[in-house]
């Protein structure tokens, strides 16, 4: 039975801009009320603070690097089936969450099962607005991450409220009947017709150069493509963007971890603790959508990833505040601060890997740029745990944030400048200007005719994260 196809730019792209949007809150968001849980989680299963960290890490990790994954996915049955797949898959993980008897246990549903299911959703909302979104694609990436931010708001709240009228267990259950409706999300992308027709026409010709491949051959060569270690040898401002925000990502989520307990620990109400990550994700609900217009402008395009550098800089600076006071006032303020820096690092991210890699391999290097985040997710919840665990002092988390956040902001932009400054001595100026503008491509995308270009060079299968 054929399909009917959605046109690029229509009316419907704006009830798929809503879908991703939700989308987003559902997932990306709901990592922000983990905190919450975190001393309930750790009473029940009598474990350590090392060892509770363990479940934000694996579900952050998952959501990162499952990227690769995600692709395949998306390649083989489109961005409809794979959001409504992430969506049975976190619902899945957090109802078998419920019932778990030990940490192993929940690691496994909550932590692996759910956070795949995520990535799933999360990635595969992100695609399709690529798709469905030609002339005002910029803008629409903007709008949906306001999602993320409203997640930030209204998760630690329900979290909260669930957790004293149901307990951690009947939360959970809730949660999982709160991430179905990521399926109904999925169900919206109906299939768009886009301007990448020609493409599977010449690939038939590629299988006969190659017909006595063996498996091995076949499974190194894709690995190749979806990570890109080639990017990695010739690409000196990725290998320098990649390792800064690597051992960014080692300090970055830590306040959203432990924030909340931090606040409770001296004595903060829990109600009023668990609305300070509702102060993060309200302010960048309206601060998201003008940053995201800001960096679109071509006059800033040069200067993005110094921009990025400075939000992570004031970022690893605003952490010290915390360790000032413990006070609800001066928490409060540190939020705010937060906020400001935490958009900014968000927005520029991936705008600045855009700018730093060529489109037609950008898929690709964000493969492997996942996935090395996903490993730094991966280990710094539990490695702060064991700090606090041996020093039984959330300062010195705060600390270790800092420390990590500005040595990774001077080692980028350092990075970046020595880069320039080689090129400029071996190239000359207007050489320089030459290759800044054609592995910047983003700087067309007010241009319809660039816009297309575009899409014929990157795949339709782009998996793309956030902050």
């Amino acid at each position: 039975m054929p399909q009917a196809l959605e046109q690029a730019d229509g009316r419907w792209a704006w009830v798929v801009l809503l879908a991703s949007l939700v989308t987003q809150a559902l997932t990306v968001g709901f990592p922000s009320c983990i905190g919450v849980f975190f001393t309930d989680l750790q009473r029940d299963f009598q474990a350590t603070n090392s060892e509770t960290s363990w479940f934000p890490s694996i579900m952050g990790a998952m959501i990162h690097g499952g990227g690769p994954l995600c692709s395949i996915l998306i390649k083989r049955f489109g961005c409809r089936v794979t959001v409504m797949l992430g969506g049975m898959l976190s619902s899945l993980g957090m109802v078998a969450s419920s019932f778990s008897g030990s940490l192993s246990q929940f690691f496994l549903t909550a932590g692996l099962i759910t956070g795949l299911g995520m990535c799933f959703s999360f990635q595969s909302s992100i695609t399709v607005l690529g798709l469905y979104f030609v002339r005002r694609r910029p803008l629409a990436n903007a709008l949906a991450s306001i999602g993320i931010s409203i997640g930030v708001t209204l998760w630690p709240l329900l979290a909260r409220y669930l957790l004293e009228t149901l307990g951690w267990r009947g939360a959970f259950l809730i949660f999982g009947g709160i991430f179905l409706h990521c399926c109904v999300c999925g169900a919206i992308l109906r299939p768009v017709a886009t301007n990448v027709v020609p493409e599977p026409k010449e690939d038939p010709p590629l299988p006969p150069k190659t017909p006595t491949r063996s498996c091995l051959a076949t499974c190194i060569s894709t690995i190749q493509y979806h990570l890109a270690f080639d990017i990695l040898r010739h690409n000196m401002a990725f290998c320098i963007y990649a390792t800064g925000v690597t051992w960014m990502i080692l300090g970055f989520p830590l306040p959203h971890i432990f924030l909340v307990p931090y606040a409770m620990h001296h004595g903060v109400d829990e109600y009023r603790a668990a609305m300070l990550m509702s102060v993060i994700g309200f302010c960048n609900i309206f601060l998201r959508p003008v940053a995201g217009l800001l960096v679109g402008k071509k006059s800033l395009a040069a200067y993005r990833k110094y921009l990025f550098t400075t939000a992570i800089l004031v970022n690893g600076l605003t952490n010290l505040i915390c360790t000032v006071s413990a006070d609800f006032s001066v928490l409060l303020s540190y939020c705010l601060v937060y906020s400001l820096s935490m958009c900014g690092v968000g927005i520029l991210i991936f705008q600045v890997l855009m700018d730093i890699v060529p489109m037609d391999r950008f898929p690709s290097a964000l493969g492997i740029f996942t996935v090395l985040c996903g490993v730094a997710s991966l280990i710094s919840p539990p490695l702060a745990g064991l700090l606090l665990d041996m020093t039984n002092n959330f300062s010195y988390i705060f600390f270790v944030s800092s420390f990590l956040l500005i040595s990774a902001s001077l080692f980028i932009g350092g990075g970046f400048y020595a880069v320039e400054k080689k090129q400029l001595k071996q190239n000359g100026p207007a050489k320089v200007e030459d290759t800044i503008s054609e592995i910047t491509p983003m700087q067309g995308l007010t241009s319809e005719d660039k816009d297309d270009t575009k899409k014929r060079l990157c795949p339709e299968n782009m998996y793309v994260t956030t902050v």
